[in-house]
């Protein structure tokens, strides 16, 4: 790919899977809504594969329609009081970011996560003043798909974002959304995604580990 400084001056960034490892924080945070609920779940039904979309669109096939909206309530008090912060950095991405940053990459975060939890996270962590804006869903589901969270940023960039901007992230539904504004989409390999997923969504390359994704971008 083309160096990122010269045509893509902007970078776009998925959180869960991409930035941190949040698996324990999200799915320890179901779990104890779960129990709270009194909910057994069919074994196998829990596990990374629901990381990365929204929960409101996979808890009604976990829990049944009856029970979504009420076990999202849970899960939201259980996950803000302390599972946010139950998420580490992947190695190298403290310093990727902060050498994207310091060579005036413009670096842009678009999760699906609720957007009131991305910006405690990225406080928690020290990025904060690294991204140019921070864009994920509303806790009404207004931004329901990728897609809809990437409109948002590149309303927030201004005109001509799109033709500057490349994503990373680490499920199809990355793939996808950024694609929907014409934009490249580079896997990260260390996240989420079964094995294949990226390739077969559509990401220009994937990447195995922080430091090659490193080496492309710089």
């Amino acid at each position: 790919m083309e160096h990122v400084t010269t045509r893509h001056d902007t970078v776009l960034l998925d959180l869960d899977g991409t930035l941190v490892d949040s698996a324990s924080g999200i799915l320890g945070s179901l779990a104890a809504a779960f129990a709270e609920m009194g909910i057994e779940v069919a074994p196998g039904a829990v596990g990374r594969h629901v990381l990365g979309p929204p929960l409101y669109t996979t808890l009604p096939g976990i829990v049944g329609d009856d029970l979504a909206d009420e076990a999202l309530v849970v899960y939201r008090r259980h996950y803000a009081a302390g599972g946010l912060y139950d998420c580490a950095p992947y190695p190298g991405i403290d310093a990727l970011l902060r050498d994207l940053s310091a060579a005036g990459v413009r670096l842009v975060l678009a999760t699906s996560k609720s957007e009131v939890y991305a910006e405690r996270i990225l406080d928690h962590h020290g990025w904060t003043d690294l991204f140019t804006t921070i864009v994920g869903d509303t806790l009404d589901a207004g931004r329901p798909t990728k897609a809809d969270v990437v409109a948002e940023a590149l309303r927030r960039l201004g005109s001509g974002a799109a033709e500057r901007a490349v994503m990373v992230g680490d499920r199809r539904n990355d793939v996808a959304g950024s694609a929907a504004h014409g934009i490249a989409c580079l896997g990260a390999g260390w996240g989420y995604a079964d094995p294949g997923e990226l390739e077969e969504a559509g990401a220009v390359n994937v990447f195995e580990s922080v430091d090659d994704l490193a080496a492309a971008l710089r």
